[in-house]
């Protein structure tokens, strides 16, 4: 692929993702990324001076920044990893997360449509938008004890709404207008460039200074944890020999 655009490329798992692409293969990467309090531009420092890499900063869900952006690079991969994504914050701040994670989405889709829909037959082919989604959007887990991509949607938190908002625009898109889309829903990530506040590098922390550890509920929840470079592999391979129109679930397989 010529031009890959990743979408939140300068957070915890966009950085991962962008560094696996320039490793990888020998495609463009252009990141957006409005530098939140959870992305920064050190994650990429490495590849400033990278002829394959670009850097806009811009808010997803600026029309006019991205109808330049698109324009301009006419990427043949869009990787949506852009999102407000912390469930305390989405009930303190629940319209920033409507914002970046609904409105955001659907102004990425239009003009992946408008990109898609000019496109040769060849562009056509290989075209893809991805989106990348949370395994919240499930809501609590049933009697199985895990989630398929049958599971129907029961989003508990303006946040896992937000985004079971998006998959639902993504979808309509692949539906009604054909655009290649395809969703992706992971469990818990961990690893290299996480924000501190995620619950495995703030129990690290914690417990080097003495501090409490925090125990949510009563402690008997169940979560699913994978590392972020496995997961960005699983998207790479999802880019590639995924089908339009499909969802999948990624995850560690090693609950508890």
């Amino acid at each position: 692929m010529d031009t890959v655009l990743v979408t939140g490329g300068a957070g915890f798992i966009g950085s991962n993702f962008v560094r696996l692409i320039l490793a990888t293969t020998r495609s463009k990467v252009v990141v957006v990324d409005k530098l939140t309090y959870a992305g920064s531009r050190l994650n990429l420092e490495a590849y400033e001076r990278d002829p394959r890499f670009k850097f806009i900063e811009a808010d997803i869900a600026d029309l006019a920044a991205m109808k330049a952006a698109f324009a301009e690079h006419r990427p043949g991969w869009v990787v949506n990893f852009a999102a407000e994504t912390h469930v305390d914050r989405s009930i303190d701040s629940p319209a920033d997360f409507i914002h970046t994670n609904v409105m955001g989405t659907f102004v990425l889709l239009e003009q992946a449509r408008a990109l898609y829909r000019a496109a040769s037959d060849a562009d056509k082919k290989s075209f893809r938008f991805l989106h990348v989604s949370t395994d919240e959007v499930y809501g609590s887990l049933g009697p199985s004890g895990m989630f398929t991509e049958e599971t129907p949607y029961s989003p508990r938190s303006p946040y896992s709404s937000s985004k079971a908002g998006a998959d639902h625009l993504v979808s309509a898109y692949f539906h009604t207008y054909g655009l290649p889309a395809i969703i992706t829903n992971c469990s818990n990530n961990y690893g290299p460039y996480q924000f501190p506040e995620k619950l495995i590098p703030l129990m690290i922390l914690n417990a080097l200074e003495g501090k409490k550890l925090p125990i949510y509920g009563d402690g008997g929840n169940i979560r699913d944890w994978l590392y972020v470079e496995d997961h960005c592999e699983a998207i790479l391979i999802a880019l590639e020999q995924g089908r339009p129109g499909e969802k999948y679930n990624i995850g560690g397989g090693n609950e508890r």
